[in-house]
């Protein structure tokens, strides 16, 4: 593992890279959805991993930092909704 990747983020840029990892995995459910919507195989795998690296990151927030990234989180559980959704009605691929 590299050094940087060790050392914490400066409590600065704590909640930027939280919402820059909540925009990644919202854009990767986005393309599953579509990718599901045009009946075509997905590979979920890895996604818990990043889903728990940023539950992690939201629990090292501040209480104030985590109030602002609560709508993230919200429309972010929106997206894995919508693609739960859709995973359990659209028959599988050919």
């Amino acid at each position: 593992m590299p050094i940087s990747a060790a050392l914490p983020e400066p409590p600065e840029e704590a909640l930027a890279v939280a919402r820059a990892e909540a925009a990644a995995l919202t854009g990767t459910l986005t393309v599953a959805r579509v990718l599901v919507g045009q009946r075509r195989s997905v590979d979920l795998a890895g996604l818990d991993g990043l889903v728990g690296r940023l539950c992690a990151r939201a629990l090292d927030l501040s209480p104030a930092e985590g109030r602002e990234m609560r709508s993230t989180l919200c429309a972010l559980l929106a997206e894995v909704e919508a693609l739960s959704e859709m995973l359990a009605t659209t028959p599988a691929p050919d």
